[in-house]
C-alpha cells in the first residue's frame, strides 16, 4: 500500500511519541521501584526490635505500584476519643482524625485514620497519624494482628493523601513478646487481600 509523505511523517511523529511516552512511563516505574526497595533495604538494617542476625527473616511482597493509592480524607470531629485494644490485652485512647476512601483494583474501600492520645502530647509526634488495619491476607501470608501505615498531617493536600501499601509494615508484636500492640479496630478490616508490603516474619516468636 502507497502511504503518502504527509501521512507517512505524521506516522513516524505518532510512533516517535508512542516510544517516548512508553520510555518515561518505564523510567517512572524504575524510579518508584528503586524508592521502595531502598524504603526496605533502611526498614531492615535499622530495625529497633530484630537483630542483625534475624534480619534476614524480614520479607517484603514483590513490589505492586497499583497498591499506592491516592485517598480522600473525610475528616472526624472526634473530643472523646475511644479505647483501642492492643496485643496484650491493655487498651491505649485513640481519636479518630478522619475515613479515607480510596479505590484498589476497581474496589471502593474505607479506612480510618486515628491520633494517639499519648504521642498527641509530644511535640515530635502531634501531627502523626496512624492506620492500622487488616485484610484477607492476615493470619495467612501476613501478621495476624493486621499492619499499619503511617503519613502526618502536612501529607494531606487538598483532602487528599497517597497510601502506599507497599509501606505496610509488621508492629513489634510480629517478632517478640513484652509490646503493647495496637489491635485494628473491626471498622479497619479490609475483606480483599492486600499482598503489599511486609509479609510474615520467617522466624518463630519465643
Amino acid at each position: 500500500m502507497f502511504i503518502k509523505p504527509k501521512s507517512s511523517a505524521r506516522f513516524i511523529c505518532t510512533c516517535i511519541i508512542l516510544i517516548l511516552f512508553v520510555q518515561n512511563i518505564s523510567a517512572q516505574n524504575k524510579k518508584y521501584r528503586d524508592s521502595i526497595l531502598s524504603y526496605e533495604h533502611h526498614y531492615i538494617n535499622t530495625h529497633e526490635v530484630v537483630g542483625k542476625d534475624d534480619r534476614k527473616y524480614i520479607h517484603f511482597y514483590d513490589i505492586d505500584k497499583s497498591y499506592r493509592v491516592t485517598a480522600t480524607i473525610k475528616r472526624i470531629t472526634d473530643k472523646e476519643g475511644f479505647d483501642m485494644i492492643t496485643s496484650s490485652g491493655m487498651k491505649q485512647k485513640y481519636f479518630k482524625y478522619g475515613l479515607l476512601t480510596f479505590k484498589l483494583h476497581k474496589s471502593i474501600q474505607h479506612l480510618y485514620v486515628y491520633q494517639s492520645a499519648s504521642l498527641m502530647q509530644q511535640e515530635k509526634y502531634k501531627d502523626y497519624l496512624f492506620v492500622p488495619f487488616g485484610d484477607a491476607t492476615s493470619g495467612f501470608e501476613s501478621y495476624g494482628g493486621g499492619r499499619y501505615l503511617e503519613f502526618y498531617v502536612s501529607n494531606i493536600k487538598n483532602n487528599h493523601v497517597v497510601l502506599d501499601f507497599n509501606k505496610a509494615y509488621n508492629p513489634y508484636c510480629a517478632y517478640t513478646t513484652g509490646y503493647n500492640c495496637p489491635l485494628p479496630p473491626m471498622e479497619n478490616l479490609l475483606k480483599v487481600p492486600i499482598p503489599a508490603g511486609e509479609k510474615n516474619y520467617g522466624k518463630p516468636i519465643h
